[in-house]
């Protein structure tokens, strides 16, 4: 049952709200990850080349940190990029007794092939909507990332 369904619309409260998008937001990111990531790479080593992609090359360490896992488990990921070329090891540039990890062409190519697959599952859905109801969603849309940027 959505706040919707349990109370009329203007007195939809701020927890029941957050309850429900929450649920919502979870629930979609879980379809996200599994339904759409391939079978080229798993959902960690997705979020791994797009930490990679988007903040440049970083130490295990850092990278652990940001996924919020241990450093056995980032490197069994790191290895397995490397392993598929994806992901290159180098001698961090200020201290030579780290490894930075950067992203390769090939792991920009799968990171980009893998984000398609997620856009057209997510599309295939969305099309399946009434246009008042995309229209909702959008405006919905706009309202989280504004959210998500405060």
């Amino acid at each position: 049952m959505t706040a919707t369904d349990r109370e009329p619309k203007d007195s939809i409260t701020p927890d029941s709200l957050a309850i429900d998008l929450r649920t919502a937001v979870m629930r979609t990111s879980r379809r996200l990850r599994v339904e759409a990531t391939g079978d080229i790479i798993t959902p960690g080593q997705y979020t791994v080349l797009a930490q990679l992609h988007g903040n440049g090359p970083q130490t295990l360490r850092a990278l652990a940190e940001r996924e919020h896992v241990q450093a056995p488990s980032m490197t069994r990921i790191v290895n397995a990029l490397t392993e598929q070329g994806f992901v290159t090891r180098t001698a961090h540039p200020a201290d030579g007794r780290q490894v930075q990890v950067g992203i390769t062409p090939a792991g920009k190519d799968v990171l980009a092939e893998a984000r398609e697959q997620r856009t057209a599952w997510l599309a295939q859905r969305v099309a399946g909507l009434s246009d008042e109801d995309r229209q909702t969603l959008s405006r919905a849309a706009h309202i989280m990332q504004q959210l998500a940027a405060k």
